[in-house]
């Protein structure tokens, strides 16, 4: 699998994805939001955690309409693979590549804390490594985490088997508890909690690792 990580100004966890990354194997390139191309033969683009452009206007607005994110598109409008993690999911939805939107917490304070994840049953490589049902435990760390759609959009997501991952216990405030949610076709996923920063038993919890090396593995054997 060959990946490529975007780096924004403000971004802090860009490095941790790109090591969650190549821990299972994958080739990483790092690619500066200011490039108006990705690398050839790219399989998964990664948009990481943190704080980009200091979430100015809206988190994840401002990055949204960086030069890159033309070829991020168009990677996904091809059926490429997208991962985007905190930031990056707030990314992914002001790039409409996801519906809904990241509020405010619900307690109007920055959450950080591992938290218990109820997997969905959905039908996406992203996935393929868990049982639909199972519960993994994932750290989060967000202030804008409160993940909020229309009712359509709801049904929508629920009725199509979009919805990732819910929280077990809703810190944030969600619609629905989620915390996570797949396009259409299962390759673009936007989820608050970090799994790259959940790759080893002596980080509390590699249930992040599973997430990886799942993708790895259903797109070898595809």
């Amino acid at each position: 699998m060959r990946a490529a990580v975007i780096t924004f100004p403000g971004s802090n966890c860009d490095r941790d994805l790109a090591v969650g990354l190549e821990m299972v194997g994958a080739e990483v390139t790092r690619v500066w939001h200011k490039d108006s191309a990705l690398p050839e033969d790219i399989d998964l683009v990664g948009i990481p955690g943190g704080f980009s452009y200091g979430d100015y206007l809206r988190c994840g607005a401002i990055a949204a309409n960086s030069p890159i994110c033309a070829a991020v598109k168009a990677h996904a409008e091809k059926g490429g693979y997208v991962f985007g993690v905190c930031n990056g999911f707030q990314v992914l939805t002001e790039m409409r590549l996801l519906p809904g939107a990241l509020m405010r917490n619900a307690g109007l304070k920055y959450i950080c804390k591992t938290v218990g994840l109820e997997v969905g049953a959905c039908d996406s490589d992203f996935l393929s490594n868990y049982t639909a049902g199972q519960t993994i435990q994932v750290p989060i760390a967000h202030h804008d985490g409160n993940y909020t759609a229309t009712p359509d959009e709801l049904e929508r997501l629920v009725g199509e088997g979009r919805v990732a991952f819910r929280y077990t216990d809703n810190p944030n405030g969600s619609d629905r508890d989620i915390a996570g949610i797949t396009s259409a076709n299962g390759r673009i996923l936007g989820m608050m909690p970090h799994p790259e920063r959940a790759m080893e038993e002596a980080h509390l919890s590699a249930d992040g690792a599973r997430l990886f090396a799942g993708l790895l593995g259903a797109m070898t054997t595809a």
